[in-house]
């Protein structure tokens, strides 16, 4: 009977393991750049397929360090292909390449109350200008982007001493709508969100002057939810929320 009771406790157990997986929701690791635009389409994603999703908003390198260190996610969206290839190589993912799911687009913004109401590149040359936001090259992909654009522009060496540093593109979009700086190289997710809209106009930086944002997906291959994880890929994928993404500042990758 003691063996029974064993046998039967382990089954027990397995089942209830296996309905915490199920009820666990998918835990999304994603760049910043997805955080004005990314809690729609999960409300969305929730609404038609039951699977909730609890996404984590910051840098690329951030998100990517920390999974290789063990954090427990099942998808990363990250903002550029460098870090989840990261990934990859630390055998961490399913796939062999990172999956392309968007394109990001960088802008040079200003709040409608600094001097640069007539807002363009010429305006870096401007004597006003005192202070530029842009995101830590080393972390964020845009800021990687926004330092390729200054440097093949020729402004890298006048506008350095003006640069404000920060941590990741939202906190670049939110140096320059607080007014810690009076202009800021952002992503179009962040300048065409409502408050950035009232607060600010901006101009698309050339893009022959910065590489592709190339923005890839992987999925963890120690998670519970690859399948999960797949649907939310699948639909992000999918012809309406491809719509969605492009009117809010993701082009698609193709």
């Amino acid at each position: 009977m003691s063996e029974l009771r064993r046998i039967c406790s382990l089954a027990l157990l397995s089942i209830f393991a296996l309905t915490a997986h199920a009820q666990r929701p998918l835990r999304v690791a994603a760049a910043a750049d997805l955080q004005p635009l990314l809690p729609n389409i999960i409300g969305q994603f929730t609404a038609q397929t039951g699977i909730h999703v609890d996404a984590s908003y910051k840098s690329s390198a951030t998100l990517a360090n920390f999974i290789i260190n063990g954090a427990p996610y099942d998808l990363f969206l990250a903002a550029d292909l460098s870090f989840p290839q990261k990934v990859i190589d630390a055998g961490l993912a399913e796939e062999s390449a990172p999956v392309p799911y968007a394109r990001g687009t960088l802008v040079l913004w200003t709040r409608n109350d600094t001097p640069f109401l007539h807002l363009s590149m010429d305006s870096l040359h401007d004597p006003a200008l005192k202070s530029i936001a842009i995101a830590n090259a080393q972390h964020a992909p845009y800021g990687r982007a926004a330092e390729a654009a200054l440097h093949n522009l020729g402004l890298y060496d006048l506008v350095k001493p003006k640069l404000v540093i920060a941590e990741n593109i939202a906190q670049t979009a939110q140096y320059a709508d607080s007014g810690n700086a009076q202009l800021g190289l952002i992503s179009l997710t962040s300048a065409i969100t409502p408050q950035m809209k009232a607060s600010g106009h901006y101009i698309l930086v050339p893009r022959d002057s910065y590489p592709p944002i190339l923005q890839g997906a992987v999925i963890m291959k120690n998670s519970f939810q690859t399948e999960a994880a797949q649907k939310f890929l699948d639909f992000l994928a999918s012809a309406p929320i491809m719509h969605q993404l492009e009117t809010a500042g993701l082009a698609p990758p193709h």
